[in-house]
């Protein structure tokens, strides 16, 4: 996984506008729900009215770096439900779901692409591409405003490689494979073990395994079975030093 244009401040991401946005009562809500999920340091990843079994708006939601628990979902919903109650963006009832993302996660964002270089994704365009509006492959990576996916549908003769304009993207997510999961649950391990030391749950990290510029692992003392340490063992066994002299 890759991050996401180098250097990239949590407001600059926070700031950074969706590829793919809702039309009609959605744009609504997604006009009433962003300013305050920025203001919490979440993003709107997607907005979803279902009409099935009563109404259900359903918001999708990340924090900067692309993780989300359960605590996040329910603070969302406390700040949220009252200002789309005085806002009222939905002439009907309607029950408020928040949601994480999912490891099949849509894509909406530049940085979403970025991040996920090297996965399957599915596309499907508003605007045609070389006479096609679906595309399945790996993220090859982001030229300008162009991602680049490398087709895993290609016939023979045929140029893997498409780059399709950002802009023209109707809809893009994440395929569920093997990699995916995996690497999932490895972000999931780390971000537990963060979450436990800064609870105080678990031991900080040791110097030697901090990896930020500077820290430095530290070295390994060398085994004290050399000829100079045998050598004054022998001597202290015979009483002419004191065990501790010579290391």
């Amino acid at each position: 996984m890759t991050e996401p244009r180098t250097g990239s401040t949590d407001a600059e991401l926070l700031a950074e506008p969706r590829l793919v946005v809702e039309p009609g009562v959605a744009a609504r809500v997604s006009a009433v729900a962003t300013p305050v999920l920025q203001g919490m340091g979440y993003r709107l990843v997607r907005i979803r009215i279902s009409g099935e079994a009563g109404c259900t708006v359903q918001i999708m939601a990340e924090r900067p770096d692309g993780s989300m628990q359960i605590e996040d979902c329910e603070a969302i919903s406390r700040a949220l439900s009252p200002v789309l109650d005085v806002a009222d963006p939905i002439d009907r009832a309607y029950r408020l779901e928040i949601s994480s993302p999912g490891i099949d996660r849509p894509l909406v964002r530049r940085s979403d692409f970025e991040r996920h270089v090297g996965h399957l994704v599915k596309v499907e365009m508003s605007v045609a591409h070389d006479g096609r509006k679906r595309f399945r492959g790996i993220i090859a990576g982001v030229e300008g405003e162009r991602v680049r996916v490398r087709r895993d549908d290609v016939k023979a003769g045929e140029d893997g490689d498409v780059a399709l304009a950002m802009e023209d993207i109707a809809e893009a997510h994440l395929v569920l494979t093997d990699e995916l999961i995996a690497e999932s649950m490895r972000r999931g391990k780390a971000e537990a073990r963060e979450m436990r030391r800064d609870l105080g749950l678990e031991p900080p990290l040791a110097p030697h395994a901090r990896t930020a510029k500077g820290n430095k692992p530290k070295k390994k003392p060398a085994p004290k079975n050399t000829k100079q340490h045998r050598l004054a063992a022998e001597r202290a066994r015979r009483g002419e030093i004191e065990p501790d002299e010579g290391d």
